[in-house]
């Protein structure tokens, strides 16, 4: 049977991380993985989920599964961070999964599921593992315009008129907010004109939200599933809290089947329960738990607020203090995008060939399509950097 099996091939950044541990360069930068650094490079627990962890380390008396679709509560809190009071609990079905990758994985099975022959719409560039998961599962895909790799933002027009060819059922796959890889988000008003363009084309909504509150703030990178939300007849959202928790490598994320006839949201969590069970029974509950527990105590949700804005207001400055030392290198205006986009990411625009000599001339790693993380920078690998890109002619 072994001896069938093909070789995949390997993880871009995956691969990346491992050239990077072997250089022996002390002034290296690391910009390709995509986990939030602090300015000492480390990666920290956040303080209120830490004090939720020793407080649950007291209280809890058991080990033992919770349902299906994991806790209610976990649900509850998750559902108002996201959506608010745009909808009712009555119309949202929801399942906890690991991680972000897992409410996309299941999504997806539900949509394979309830409509096999819908397409996939993907935006140009996506997430890697969007359309990996995709074509695994064999599912019909197509892609949408989405990044302008001259004005390094949306291409707006575009993505409505690729658009405008998918067929009524088809699912159109939308960040959320802070756009991977490319840090460039639909404006209000766009969120607005893709909700009536769906809901005309009859096509359904798939938000993937991982960044919430690394943008412009927790009810701000909210408002586009939210606006679909409430003027949608239905929709799914992938949700995950490995970002704006820290809780990585907990696993903690949720899939939401959201309907505007609340009568549709028992068979819904069914379905989700029985995904949950055809794929890993009982999902993983320590880090729905910590999630669950900052949301809910007053104390523990206020030093999160305020260490999750420090996060996010850190990276902008960050962005903005890239793309000062590049307007001053440069004497241009050519990379403010930088300072406009938003999350951990932007597209830089680089060839795979620059992206090589600025790792080779500059220890910079970054992925070959020259997406960075901004959170991999510090004030002190700010003018590396920028004198990188400057000498690679970006």
């Amino acid at each position: 049977m072994f001896e069938a099996l093909k070789t995949q091939p390997a993880d871009k950044i995956l691969s990346l991380m491992t050239a990077f541990r072997d250089d022996p360069r002390e002034d290296k930068v690391d910009l390709g993985v995509g986990v939030y650094k602090n300015a000492e490079g480390q990666t920290p627990i956040m303080r209120a989920v830490k004090a939720a962890e020793q407080k649950l380390w007291q209280v809890e008396d058991t080990k033992s599964y919770t349902g299906l679709a994991g806790d209610a509560g976990y649900h509850d809190a998750l559902r108002s961070l996201i959506l608010n009071d745009t909808v009712s609990k009555d119309q949202v079905a929801a399942a906890a999964t690991p991680g972000g990758t897992g409410a996309i994985r299941q999504g997806l099975e539900l949509i394979r599921m309830a409509a096999p022959k819908a397409t996939v719409w993907l935006s140009a560039p996506t997430w890697p593992n969007h359309p990996s998961i995709i074509k695994y599962l064999g599912m019909p895909m197509a892609e949408y315009r989405y990044f302008d790799a001259e004005t390094r933002g949306v291409d707006f027009g575009g993505m409505l008129t690729d658009l405008d060819t998918a067929k009524p059922g088809d699912v159109v796959l939308l960040h959320g907010c802070c756009h991977n890889p490319t840090g460039a988000n639909l404006t209000a008003s766009q969120w607005q004109e893709v909700a009536d363009f769906l809901k005309a084309k009859q096509l359904i909504p798939f938000v993937d939200i991982a960044y919430q509150g690394f943008g412009d703030g927790l009810d701000a990178d909210a408002f586009g599933p939210r606006h679909l939300a409430k003027t949608q007849p239905e929709m799914l959202i992938a949700a995950s809290c490995s970002k704006n928790f820290g809780v990585y490598r907990e696993r903690a994320g949720l899939l939401m089947a959201v309907s505007q006839d609340p009568a549709k949201t028992p068979l819904n969590q069914g379905t989700v329960a029985f995904l949950n069970r055809q794929n890993y029974s009982f999902p993983p509950d320590h880090g729905a738990r910590l999630v669950t527990m900052v949301l809910n105590d007053e104390a523990l949700r206020a030093d999160w607020l305020t260490e999750l804005e420090g996060i996010r207001t850190g990276m902008l400055t960050l962005r903005q203090t890239l793309a000062d030392a590049l307007r001053q290198r440069t004497n241009s205006d050519r990379f403010d995008f930088i300072a406009q986009h938003r999350g951990m990411f932007s597209r830089l625009g680089a060839t795979e060939a620059q992206v090589e000599q600025m790792r080779q001339s500059h220890g910079i790693y970054m992925v070959s399509d020259s997406r960075l993380n901004i959170a991999g920078l510090n004030a002190q690998s700010v003018p590396i950097l920028a004198d990188a890109i400057v000498a690679a002619g970006v």
